[in-house]
């Protein structure tokens, strides 16, 4: 099996490294500084996704946005592009459900040879370095079974959670979770630290405890929290559409904005 990745960025690059070992792996990325990167990891460069998607059996797109995915399927040199073979995409993206779902609607329409999936992942940059990923794949079933060699050389466990949008659903849960756990310890270890503990020794024994989460474990509040914002908004606008209130998800959503503030680290990319 050929695979290919559009996005070649920190969680990309591990995975295609990892998958190289043991398939023939191509890439590309609108960062065209990151071809040096690339080609030294073992992956062939190529100059857009039409040339991804010419030479792969399987396609991982991996960018921070939805207008970036748009981009990366309807560009000029997208993977829609005067494409004729068969073959499938993961949108490894944390998206909207709702988008995956239209996407891959209106991707069956004009393209019925492509099959798109879910496969958002969790964990973070590590886990892609050290093949322990977790994927939440979405989709056809037997599609996404057909890719668990592919798979497993990135994610150490995996999910089918049902049709294409699926994943994405278990991913939104997975990071507001994240970003609940980690704005809540956040807040514990400065309330310890104003009453006179160490913030470092408090840490240590609350992981031993019933608070201990993968966030306080990891040191979460040690990273940028790049994609909290976006995370967060997917969050409430799926809420709505539901129909339900969600008031913790709310005050999460805020006290994230105030986590970064405070640490003057930056807001998500927009494009």
């Amino acid at each position: 099996m050929r695979v290919g990745f559009v996005g070649l960025g920190r969680m990309g690059l591990p995975m295609a490294h990892r998958i190289g070992s043991e398939f023939p792996v191509s890439g590309t990325d609108r960062d065209s500084a990151r071809k040096a990167l690339s080609t030294a990891h073992g992956i062939a460069w190529l100059d857009s996704p039409q040339d991804v998607a010419r030479q792969s059996d399987l396609v991982f797109v991996l960018v921070g946005t939805e207008a970036q995915v748009e981009d990366v399927f309807y560009g000029p040199y997208g993977l829609l592009a005067t494409s004729q073979h068969a073959f499938m995409v993961v949108l490894a993206s944390t998206l909207r459900p709702a988008f995956s779902r239209a996407l891959a609607e209106a991707i069956e329409r004009t393209h019925p040879q492509i099959v798109l999936l879910d496969g958002p992942i969790a964990r973070g940059e590590q886990a892609a370095r050290d093949g322990q990923l977790l994927m939440f794949l979405g989709g056809d079933r037997v599609s996404c079974e057909s890719i668990a060699p592919v798979i497993r050389c990135v994610a150490s466990e995996s999910a089918w959670m049902g049709p294409i949008g699926s994943g994405q659903v278990a991913k939104m849960i997975n990071n507001y979770l994240l970003w609940a756990c980690l704005t809540a310890s956040v807040e514990g270890l400065d309330l310890g630290e104003a009453e006179g503990l160490d913030r470092e020794q408090l840490r240590q024994i609350l992981v031993l405890s019933s608070g201990d989460n993968w966030a306080l474990r990891t040191r979460a509040d040690d990273r940028p929290a790049l994609w909290a914002e976006k995370d967060m908004a997917i969050v409430l606008d799926e809420a709505q559409q539901q129909g339900l209130t969600l008031p913790i998800a709310a005050q999460v959503s805020e006290s994230i904005k105030a986590f970064k503030v405070a640490r003057g680290l930056p807001a998500a990319p927009t494009d």
